[in-house]
């Protein structure tokens, strides 16, 4: 790169003080979150990344030095964007994994929700006891718990997590009622995403990587 197109020391400066805000802000974002899928704290982390990649950029072009850090970006796994601009609808697409690391614990929390069910009285004496099979078990606890709470829940309900992503897909306009029901993730566009959120263990093995290399 010649000297001409080099930022400037005023500019990374600059940078570096706009990772400083961005941590200021991301930090007061995290303290005053309203819930596990707060949209500040989203966009205060994507704010951050960028404003540290920023600064990382400039300080290797100006210094040929490089930051001691790395925020994950999931972004960078998706194909450029390629939706509207100003999208008219948006699509959000959450998955969440468990394994039923405590079945008899679902078995009897299954059963107690059906127990406290007003009409459960009315059915017959042949009817199958939700806490004898994990498949009608988790039937009855998703259809009592919103996906929020039973993540949230989760250990209560002998659940262990998985990977969770979540993914915001721009639209041009809101489909017709029912009209992908039975399909709805089939047209799931990786051009539209706008941004994602995954949450994984991978990403605390590869701190865990670091950190020990580093002690090496």
């Amino acid at each position: 790169m010649s000297d001409a197109a080099q930022p400037t020391a005023a500019e990374v400066r600059a940078a570096a003080e706009a990772v400083k805000a961005a941590l200021d802000r991301h930090l007061a974002a995290v303290e005053n979150r309203t819930g596990e899928d707060d949209p500040a704290v989203y966009d205060a982390f994507n704010a951050l990344a960028a404003a540290a990649e920023a600064y990382d950029e400039r300080l290797y072009d100006r210094y040929d030095e490089v930051t001691p850090f790395e925020i994950p970006g999931a972004d960078d796994s998706l194909p450029p964007y390629a939706g509207p601009e100003e999208p008219n609808a948006l699509t959000v697409l959450i998955r969440r994994d468990y394994a039923v690391a405590e079945p008899q614990r679902l078995l009897a929390q299954a059963q107690r929700i059906a127990d406290l069910d007003p009409d459960a009285a009315d059915q017959p004496d042949n009817a199958p006891v939700v806490g004898a099979s994990v498949h009608a078990a988790l039937g009855v606890l998703f259809g009592e718990y919103e996906p929020d709470e039973i993540a949230s829940r989760h250990k209560e309900f002998g659940l262990e997590e998985g990977d969770s992503t979540l993914w915001v897909a721009a639209a041009d306009e809101l489909p017709e009622p029912g009209e992908w029901l039975n399909l709805p993730f089939d047209q799931a566009d990786p051009e539209r995403v706008v941004c994602r959120f995954d949450v994984s263990s991978v990403f605390d093995e590869e701190d865990l990587v670091e950190d020990l290399d580093q002690e090496e």
